[in-house]
């Protein structure tokens, strides 16, 4: 079982920018970027046209670490200074679970730890101190 502690920077529509900046600035090399508009569509949440060429997750590799990104939706609340995360990642689903359970403690859920379509258990938590936790699980390869 691996974990990771990755930052995670959360853009306010100008991640592609940022990715290249941090590109050229720290030699980084992009290991994954996908927009918004190449996420499976959901019926119930239809993706507005300003949002599809957001980043909706994006990862370079920065010597031996990486660094993760995203942009926020359009419309959410974003603050200048406060935009980075922790993204724990773990390939151990029980492990997941009693991270985001212990970070939940006195703290509030952001999103619930669930399935997604890239993860069999992925939530977010922000804990009794103000950090905001991205758990993340990775498929066993």
């Amino acid at each position: 079982m691996a974990v990771q502690v990755i930052p995670y920077l959360m853009m306010n529509g100008n991640a592609k920018e940022a990715i290249g900046f941090y590109g050229k600035v720290l030699d980084a090399q992009v290991l994954f970027l996908q927009t918004f508009g190449e996420m499976p569509e959901n019926p119930e949440f239809p993706l507005p046209a300003e949002a599809k060429d957001r980043v909706s997750h994006a990862t370079i590799q920065v010597g031996e670490s990486v660094i993760m990104f995203s942009d926020i939706f359009p419309g959410q609340p974003h603050q200048s200074g406060s935009q980075v995360t922790i993204c724990i990642s773990t390939t151990d689903k029980d492990k997941a679970k009693n991270i985001f359970e212990g970070l939940q403690q006195n703290g509030q859920i952001r999103m619930p730890l669930q399935e997604t379509f890239f993860s069999p258990a992925y939530g977010i938590v922000t804990d009794k101190f103000g950090v905001t936790f991205q758990i993340h699980t990775e498929e066993d390869k």
